[in-house]
């Protein structure tokens, strides 16, 4: 079907039906109304409102700063524009890893909010429960495992997870515990690519990856680190599939230069 065809909404069971048929699937982030426009337009099949928020709209360092409150923002912004695609929301540090009740409450605020199809949480076995009482309330989730950005506190860095037996195994353990839970998906982050093709294997539900092969049912990139913006950040496993950076400082220039030699607006830019 063309750009132009209708397309039907993305749900759950086509994703499901993606896996099993063998076509992957295709995600990207997006945080504000004029990409998620132009991520409809794509017909991508998911959009990840993601709490990178944090970095690339923010500026922070971490993810861990952004709130409950900014991640309704972003994906307010997101839905607006998105109905095809499948729109699935970070819940943000702080949100769903204490108290099940409050991850609940906070799941069903950003639900009920923003509009969108599901959230996302990372953490494994300990989460578990907390996932099952969300699914309970008719919230589709989706896991994360592997690198975990909320808790590089405790890991001390973003490095590969999971290169040794151990951590692999637990990580194996962590992927049906979800699955067990109630999952739907779960994202792979930065993972060797043998072991997240086992546990895609291993799984009846849906794989995403990031920086963990091919061999998932899917793939996500932020889309600032896609699309060139973000030349400072460069890991192994992004692909640039523009170089966006470099066009808009050459455009921002010559819009500076054009303002200071009196050449915008032109008389045919004036009412």
């Amino acid at each position: 079907m063309s750009v132009e065809g209708k397309v039907k909404p993305t749900t759950i069971s086509k994703l499901l039906a993606m896996k099993q048929n063998g076509e992957k699937i295709a995600m990207l982030t997006a945080y504000d109304y004029t990409f998620a426009s132009i991520a409809e337009q794509a017909q991508m099949d998911m959009i990840l409102v993601g709490d990178s928020a944090a970095n690339v709209m923010a500026g922070y360092e971490t993810t861990l700063p952004i709130t409950v409150d900014n991640m309704i923002y972003h994906a307010q912004c997101v839905t607006r524009a998105a109905k095809t695609p499948f729109v699935v929301v970070d819940m943000p540090f702080g949100s769903y890893q204490g108290n099940s009740d409050v991850a609940v409450a906070n799941a069903i605020r950003i639900m009920k909010e923003t509009g969108a199809s599901a959230i996302k949480m990372e953490g494994g076995i300990e989460i578990a429960d907390t996932i099952k009482k969300i699914v309970n309330c008719g919230i589709p989730v989706v896991g994360h495992l592997g690198l975990a950005p909320q808790s590089i506190n405790k890991y001390g860095s973003y490095g590969v997870r999971a290169k040794e037996q151990q951590e692999a195994e637990k990580l194996m353990s962590d992927a049906l515990a979800l699955q067990e839970a109630g999952c739907f998906a779960i994202t792979l982050e930065k993972i060797p690519a043998e072991l997240a093709t086992k546990v895609t294997k291993a799984l009846d539900v849906i794989t995403i990856g990031i920086g963990a092969g091919n061999g998932c049912d899917g793939q996500v990139l932020v889309m600032h680190d896609m699309l060139g913006l973000n030349e400072s950040f460069a890991p192994k496993f992004l692909r640039r599939f523009a170089q966006l950076h470099g066009q808009v400082l050459n455009a921002f220039v010559e819009y500076k230069e054009a303002v200071k030699r009196v050449d915008f607006p032109n008389e045919n830019e004036c009412y």
